[in-house]
């Protein structure tokens, strides 16, 4: 019988009194086993071999479980410091407990994310209070990782049942991006009777071309050469090339919406003076919200060169005796060099003081519609639903006799267009708006409802000094919440920052 090379290699490297695995086949031949594979389909369809197939599940430490296989998981590094501390006697200042930790960068994220789920101790207020009862030694996620790192093949991989990791571990490994579960298809080749008879008789091989070449063409070999055949049933090998995030994707779609819905975009600066991030928005100075637990400060600079002083004015006039003849405003304390002071901006509602003060693109006269996608930073703990950094849908409508039905068809309009319909309202309290209300949806997945934004009329003491004397509708949205309710994820974390779950990414459709 003659056959190709390869199938010969194949032919004499499979058993008839055992399965061979591809692999194992390949290894005997000297073959790659995508060749290997080839030659096998090639010779089941001349009956000289069988091919069974299995599906084998396999885990793998990443660099970063691998790491922590041999080190220490963040969290528990944290919580072996507060102890050292002595924060299982009484609550101790975050900060110490994290420099002593030694913990950098992405790291420390991971710690706190990670500390009060493990039930280590608490984290409120930037104190920290550690269990004494807490049992590092029977981390489960620890010694998962220590059992995946000792029983692992020389490429790191470890057999799902060999493993010997339950169900809830190995799923958190994976969210954690500690570890990878993969699926392979294992294919085993025996011998047919026919296939030993072939071997028996002896083989003939026949050379053949697998790839023309531009030589061949030009010299003219390809007249009288023989092709191996092109098997498109044949394993190949999964390269994941790169996309747009599903959450940029997202970001994108909302653009589209507003413009649409007849919005023009607003831009402006990340870093920004609390002036035009809290004190245009009648936000008190003592107000809560603008000290160091809520805020990103700058370390250099610290302030703003400059700002215009007729706006200064005004707006520290109502901030101290309010606006019109029933205004009282704040009474109290009000500093400019506290307004100069410089942060990363708690919300986006900076670019909206800055474009209704004239400050951006001049004045704008009425109608008007504008809104932006931006990222904001907030000193928030950590969960499910509250990252340090997320992206804000911030939009406003300056026009003349509006009110709470123009605000909420808005929202009940630009929710639909993503399927939305379940849109509820509950009144709130804003400093820079009244009346206020948040804005609810009910997730997909849990039925819970999902707080997704926050809305309202701009105050007069807030329109006032910027020179606006006619009604502006305002709100801000939260572009993750929104992904929540559009495709069931029940933790942000999956989607982007250290925690992202790529296969999750990867995976799920995006529609438009």
């Amino acid at each position: 019988m003659q056959l190709t090379e390869s199938q010969a290699a194949v032919l004499e490297a499979a058993r008839a009194e055992e399965a061979t695995s591809v692999d194992a086949i390949a290894e005997r031949a000297d073959l790659p086993p995508e060749t290997v594979t080839g030659a096998a389909f090639e010779l089941e369809e001349e009956r000289l071999v069988a091919i069974s197939e299995r599906v084998e599940e396999t885990i793998t430490l990443t660099d970063e479980g691998s790491e922590y296989a041999t080190a220490t998981l963040p969290e528990i590094r944290l919580y072996e410091t507060a102890l050292e501390a002595g924060a299982d006697d009484e609550p101790v200042g975050m900060g110490q407990v994290i420099g002593q930790s030694g913990l950098e960068g992405p790291q420390v994220d991971i710690a706190l994310s990670n500390y009060a789920r493990k039930g280590y101790g608490t984290i409120d207020s930037g104190e920290i209070t550690a269990d004494p009862d807490g049992e590092p030694s029977t981390d489960a996620e620890a010694q998962a990782l220590e059992s995946l790192a000792d029983g692992g093949a020389e490429d790191g991989t470890v057999g799902l049942e060999a493993a010997g990791v339950d169900e809830d571990t190995l799923s958190q490994l994976e969210r954690r991006g500690l570890a990878e579960r993969m699926e392979s298809t294992v294919r085993e080749l025996t011998l047919t009777d026919d296939g030993v008879t072939a071997l028996m008789e002896g083989l003939e091989t026949a050379e053949t071309v697998g790839q023309l070449t531009p030589e061949m063409l030009t010299g003219g070999e390809w007249e009288d050469a023989e092709f191996a055949e092109y098997n498109v049933s044949a394993d190949a090998e999964r390269v994941e090339g790169g996309n747009v995030h599903i959450l940029r994707q997202t970001a994108e779609r909302v653009t589209d919406v507003l413009v649409g819905m007849g919005f023009q975009e607003m831009d402006g600066p990340h870093v920004d003076a609390d002036f035009w991030i809290n004190d245009c928005l009648f936000m008190p100075q003592d107000h809560p919200a603008r000290t160091h637990w809520d805020r990103f400060a700058l370390e250099a600079p610290t302030h703003i060169d400059h700002l215009p002083e007729e706006l200064v004015e005004r707006v520290e006039r109502a901030h101290r005796e309010g606006v019109g003849e029933d205004g009282e405003g704040y009474r109290s304390p009000w500093d400019e060099d506290f307004a100069r002071a410089l942060a990363l901006r708690g919300h986006t509602t900076s670019l909206s003081a800055r474009y209704l003060a004239g400050n951006e693109i001049g004045e704008i006269e009425p109608p008007a519609r504008f809104f932006s996608v931006e990222k904001v930073y907030r000193n928030d703990t950590l969960d499910p639903t509250h990252l340090l950094e997320f992206f804000q849908i911030e939009g406003w409508v300056m026009a003349d006799g509006l009110s709470v039905r123009d605000l909420m068809g808005t929202f009940e309009e630009f929710y639909a267009q993503f399927g939305i319909t379940d849109i509820e309202f509950k009144p709130h309290y804003n400093p820079y708006t009244e009346p206020s209300f948040e804005l609810f949806g009910t997730h997909p997945t849990t039925g819970e409802l999902v707080e997704i934004g926050n809305s309202g009329i701009f105050r007069e003491e807030m329109l006032e000094p910027l020179g606006v004397d006619c009604d502006v509708m305002a709100w801000g949205l939260a572009l993750e919440r929104l992904l929540m309710l559009m495709y069931g994820f029940e933790d942000i974390r999956d989607i982007h920052g250290t925690l992202c779950d790529l296969d999750l990414l990867r995976n799920t459709e995006v529609t438009y």
